[in-house]
């Protein structure tokens, strides 16, 4: 019965996110959004696909650690009526571009809608924050919140519309939030040690209380050393697990110098199953939607690491 009832919650999801994108029109007078990630257009698709243009810059499986504008991007950009971008540097080689266009334009960071006592500090002196937000769906929910605020200011004339849509989008992260809270209550706490190739899921094990380890640091553009590798055989070894899990986003070869290390030494282990990290999966799957992607991530671990 449980189990009916996530799938067809997650359905009910992807269809209204369908829907959602069914709705775009190029209509010369809608307003166009433009968000830097496939995760923030998802959010934006929700609120706003009633009345406006929402393009992403980056597609499925695009690292936006390493994204760099192309013109295209810089004209898209320049054109926009509203620009979203996650913050908190995700977007390092765009920083520039984005501050120079507060100048000009209505840019919102989604971080900012959170709260700063529950962002993750990696290093206080030089500034560097998580940037992984959307792993916890409570702490995405408030980013939510203040982009459609943000939004409800820009676009007086469809304050309504974004309001229903924002707090019906709400709604469905509470209950996909809930849905993942049951499932994971099925894997015991002693297996919930996720290993992944990069340190993007911290948000994630905060959420549904898993130990989480990253080969390389929260940005791709560190990389991982002899010695990284070396550690995680280790650790992998002295905590008995049994799978690691690949990143859609993340290049596999690291990862996969793990499982090798791990043979080595006498103890299998698998690649429980490809995540998505740091953006959605194809267009027109459930992994193409925000909700979809985090609940097929609690849904493959869970169901590797038993």
């Amino acid at each position: 019965m449980k189990t009916r009832y996530i799938l067809a919650l997650v359905t009910l999801v992807f269809l209204f996110g369908c829907n959602a994108n069914n709705s775009q029109q190029s209509e010369d007078n809608k307003p166009t959004i433009v968000a830097t990630t496939s995760i923030v257009a998802d959010m934006a698709k929700n609120i706003c696909a009633d009345f406006a243009n929402v393009q992403s810059l980056m597609g499925p499986g695009v690292d936006p650690h390493l994204y760099k504008a192309s013109h295209g991007d810089i004209e898209s950009l320049s054109g926009a009526d509203v620009i979203l971008y996650n913050g908190l540097h995700l977007e390092g080689k765009m920083s520039e571009i984005l501050e120079k266009l507060k100048a000009s334009k209505t840019v919102i960071a989604v971080s900012d809608g959170v709260d700063p006592s529950l962002i993750r500090t990696i290093n206080e002196e030089a500034d560097v924050h998580d940037p992984h937000i959307w792993f916890d769906i409570s702490m995405w929910s408030k980013g939510v919140a203040h982009v459609g605020k943000q939004l409800q200011e820009k676009f007086p004339d469809h304050k309504t519309i974004i309001e229903e849509r924002t707090n019906t989008y709400l709604h469905q992260m509470d209950s996909v939030h809930l849905a993942c809270l049951q499932t994971v209550e099925s894997l015991p706490v002693e297996k919930r040690i996720l290993i992944t190739s990069h340190d993007a899921f911290e948000y994630f094990g905060r959420s549904y209380n898993f130990k989480v380890r990253g080969l390389q640091g929260i940005s791709t553009l560190s990389e991982s050393g002899l010695k990284d590798v070396t550690d995680m055989v280790n650790f992998i070894i002295d905590n008995e697990i049994k799978a690691v899990f690949v990143e859609n986003s993340v290049p596999q070869k690291a990862l996969r110098s793990v499982i090798d290390g791990c043979k080595s030494k006498g103890h299998d282990v698998t690649v429980g199953g490809e995540l998505f990290s740091d953006a959605l999966g194809a267009d027109r799957t459930p992994e193409g939607t925000y909700l979809g992607m985090i609940y097929y991530n609690v849904e493959t671990v869970t169901n590797a690491l038993k």
